[in-house]
């Protein structure tokens, strides 16, 4: 692959879409088409002057339309030779009750892509496919118990979590279980929609890319954050949630007990090793974690914050949870390492401080937390603690 790659980002507008852009138009070698529907949800209404678009603005050929409509797929994708495929609906959560939109923008959207070259025969000029999926594959991931060897376990139960307990347990045994970094190779236990459709974007992709003859690269992201990250959808991550209630000193309510954790991983180190993997014909065929091989718990999270922020608010740890979150996450990145030599070189606190700084200067509305969680509630995926 040569000198201005032809390379087309859906979900080029997005979070991790942006930054992918922006790397990619700052280092001069692409020639970038982006494919983005600018839903309402991560760019509010009036999306020409929300942050993420404001900054690829100019930098690349900027179609606004919807992934789930085939002609359009078709027309964006002509003369592309490397499709990086970021567009998705992402709230687990959400997932849970708004079903068929989680089908249709993940898996149909994925469909489409597929459609889209197969309909262009010997005219495609699609090399590659590069996919952004999700650790939330693996479910709860990875665990030893000290008399059975590995375990991977199922949800957690629901009775245990009402009573306050949320570790895991040996199925065999009954001995407490230790969390694994989770490894690639390790067992594919969706527990939300969500995952379910990002499995079967990989599944289309190692079945169909083969069959037409173009590489791909899996990427499972695990919690990706940064300077960008939505401010108005309460869906996708704690992180803004959290900061707009610490930057007007209300309390914050941190679900069960607050040592579940995740492996954070900021968004520049992530969309480098995207980027990476284009002329890497090592990524070829592979599926590769991106974290920081680190999981860091979401109490330690709060108090990061509350840090940078100076804020006042209170931290209340209350015991409830959501139907489908997992326990723990960290992530074994070997294979990035080897394949990609990526290693993150940003640090959480650095990470975070960064973030704090960038959210000071943003709109914020937190307006739809509640309502997410009423949401959720109704649907029977939100259980407050009785009592």
């Amino acid at each position: 692959m040569g000198e201005s790659l032809k390379i087309i980002v859906t979900g080029g507008s997005g979070f991790i879409g942006a930054e992918t852009v922006n790397q990619l138009y700052d280092s001069g070698k692409y020639e970038i088409t982006v494919l983005d529907s600018m839903t309402e949800q991560i760019h509010g209404k009036d999306w020409e002057n929300s942050y993420l678009y404001k900054t690829i603005e100019g930098k690349c050929r900027f179609i606004k339309e919807d992934i789930r409509d085939l002609k359009t797929v078709q027309e964006a994708v002509a003369d592309n030779e490397v499709i990086l495929h970021l567009a998705a609906e992402t709230g687990t959560g959400q997932s849970m009750y708004q079903i068929n939109r989680y089908n249709e923008v993940n898996v149909m959207g994925t469909s489409n892509l597929l459609q889209a070259i197969s309909l262009a025969g010997k005219d495609s000029k699609v090399k590659k496919i590069i996919l952004s999926s999700s650790r939330s594959v693996y479910g709860e991931g990875k665990y030893e118990c000290p008399n059975c060897g590995i375990i991977y376990p199922d949800n957690r139960d629901k009775g245990r979590m009402l009573e306050g307990d949320f570790n895991f347990y040996c199925p065999n045994c009954g001995e407490k279980l230790h969390l694994l970094p989770t490894t690639e190779d390790s067992e594919i236990k969706p527990s939300s929609l969500y995952a379910y459709t990002k499995y079967a974007q990989e599944m289309m992709l190692k079945t169909m890319c083969p069959a037409m003859g173009i590489d791909y690269t899996i990427f499972r992201f695990q919690n990706v954050y940064g300077v960008g990250q939505s401010l108005k959808n309460p869906y996708t991550g704690i992180l803004s949630v959290f900061s707009t209630l610490m930057l007007e000193n209300k309390p914050v309510n941190i679900f069960e007990d607050g040592l579940e954790s995740r492996d954070f991983v900021n968004v520049r180190d992530v969309a480098r090793a995207v980027i990476d993997a284009i002329d890497c014909p090592a990524s070829n065929g592979t599926i590769i974690n991106l974290g920081s091989g680190i999981n860091t718990s979401v109490i330690e999270i709060a108090d990061i914050l509350k840090k940078h922020y100076k804020s006042e608010s209170e931290i209340r740890i209350t015991g409830d949870f959501r139907i489908g979150d997992i326990a723990h996450n960290k992530a074994d990145i070997t294979r990035a390492q080897e394949i990609l030599n990526f290693n993150p070189t940003i640090t959480l606190d650095d990470g975070l401080k960064e973030f704090c700084s960038w959210v000071v200067g943003q709109d914020k509305d937190n307006s739809g937390y509640e309502r997410s969680l009423a949401e959720m509630e109704k649907a029977g995926m939100f259980v407050r603690k009785q009592g």
